[in-house]
């Protein structure tokens, strides 16, 4: 059976690349460890229960721990085997590596997570599988979804990348919370999103992380109708 069209690049760079940097399609690891910041700048994580989908070979752990900074559990979600392998040997006390797709089993998104965590891997969904997926980590995450998107064809210049402009994802974002914050300050084309189910934790929280001011907008069209 042929491959979703969306892991297709990333089965194409593994065959290449093996488990190597190369089959995460960043472009370099000082854009991976920027989007990471962004991250980090957006939630604190320490002692927090979070699922990281579409994790790779789990270098986001590995940038949280070299920074001290430690979930009190780290579940990952990895469609790719190398990639799932990979983060299976890293041996990380706190981490479970599951080897599935997220997208064809939504049901993968219930770990029983406080925060479901999105770095790049939506970056090559069409735009009904990128809100439909967010839709479903939202209903499914304790606290909130933290998410990054190619927001310009600046980085989506490939024909396998999907951007979005800021304002459609942001008044998406609003219409499940009023507790969201937007960076786009990090880097030129792409845009990290941080939705909180509590309005009052993500004010806790802005007291300690560097926050861009969020954009506003009406519907876009292309929305797909059960998520308006």
């Amino acid at each position: 059976m042929a491959s979703p069209a969306y892991l297709e690049p990333y089965l194409q760079a593994s065959r290449r690349f093996g488990a190597g940097f190369g089959s995460l399609l960043w472009a370099s690891p000082k854009t991976q460890a920027a989007r990471f910041r962004a991250l980090v700048q957006s939630c604190d994580f320490n002692g927090r229960v979070i699922l990281d989908a579409g994790c790779g070979r789990a270098d986001l752990l590995d940038f949280l721990v070299a920074r001290n900074i430690r979930p009190a559990r780290y579940i990952g979600i990895e469609a790719i085997e190398p990639m799932a392998a990979a983060a299976r040997i890293k041996l990380h006390p706190m981490s479970t590596i599951i080897r599935g797709d997220f997208v064809e089993d939504p049901n993968l998104l219930d770990q029983q997570a406080e925060t479901v965590i999105f770095s790049g891997s939506l970056n090559t969904l069409s735009k009904n599988d990128f809100y439909t997926v967010l839709r479903a980590a939202w209903d499914l995450a304790g606290s909130g979804v933290i998410f990054n998107f190619l927001s310009s064809n600046a980085l989506a210049k490939s024909q396998h990348l999907t951007w979005h402009r800021i304002e459609d994802v942001t008044q998406f974002a609003r219409t499940l919370t009023d507790g969201i914050h937007v960076d786009d300050q990090y880097m030129d084309g792409d845009c990290t999103i941080a939705m909180q189910k509590s309005f009052n934790s993500l004010l806790e929280e802005s007291t300690t992380s560097r926050r861009a001011a969020a954009c506003d907008s009406t519907v876009p069209e292309d929305f797909p109708l059960s998520l308006r």
